[in-house]
């Protein structure tokens, strides 16, 4: 019973409240697409003026995200794949959950280190969290490391979503769960889609540090 509820609130974790967190970094993400370099300061200034922000990253996103990346380990790790006897889609998502979860897990380590921690300690400021991203996936290397992320976070949360909705008991049946595998998968590819527009959004020479006051004094002299 133990491994039950553990796996329940693995489960649950991962879509409340680790989904919705997902979903709110696509949205500010993407702030950078429709606003570009000022978008994404007041999106980011948004979120840094909720009430109590510290205690909600802690309770909201961290200790979630500590249990829901070590017990998704154990899993990964336990887990038995068998599709090289049975080469059907859902052991594919099976064994690509578990795949991805561990890349997920890297992947928002090092996010975190580059973007968070850097601010926690005092290297750069919320408003410069633009050009760190920019000096970041204008980088070859780490671009494609940050594609392959933002791919792999967007099918774990998706594929996870559908397996929550299976195993919660939400979708029973085998029609059910085929329109909610479709509804999910189509959530992935627009999950997926907005959070790479945003990184080729961030590549874009305005998001260099000190290039919006250029523009600005540009389009003032122009005007």
């Amino acid at each position: 019973m133990k491994g039950f509820y553990s796996r329940k609130l693995h489960s649950l974790l991962g879509v409340i409240p680790l989904g919705f967190f997902i979903l709110e970094h696509m949205i500010t993400n993407f702030s950078a697409v429709e606003g570009g370099p000022q978008g994404f300061k007041d999106s980011v200034a948004f979120l840094n003026g909720l009430p109590l922000v510290l205690i909600l990253e802690i309770f909201g996103i961290f200790l979630p995200l500590m249990y829901h990346a070590i017990y998704g380990l154990y899993i990964a790790f336990q887990a038995k794949p068998n599709n090289g006897r049975f080469r059907n889609e859902r052991n594919l998502r099976y064994l690509l959950q578990r795949v991805t979860g561990v890349i997920v897990l890297v992947f928002i380590i090092w996010h975190l280190y580059e973007t968070r921690v850097q601010v926690a300690l005092g290297h750069v400021t919320h408003e410069q969290l633009g050009s760190v991203m920019h000096d970041i996936v204008t980088n070859p290397l780490y671009f494609v490391f940050y594609l392959i992320g933002v791919l792999a976070a967007s099918f774990h949360f998706a594929n996870g979503l559908w397996s929550f909705l299976v195993s919660w008991g939400v979708t029973v049946g085998p029609r059910a769960q085929r329109v909610s595998s479709n509804i999910c998968m189509g959530l992935f590819v627009i999950v997926s889609i907005m959070f790479v527009w945003s990184l080729f959004a961030f590549r874009n020479a305005e998001f260099q540090a000190g290039g919006e006051a250029m523009l600005q004094t540009l389009r003032t002299f122009i005007g």
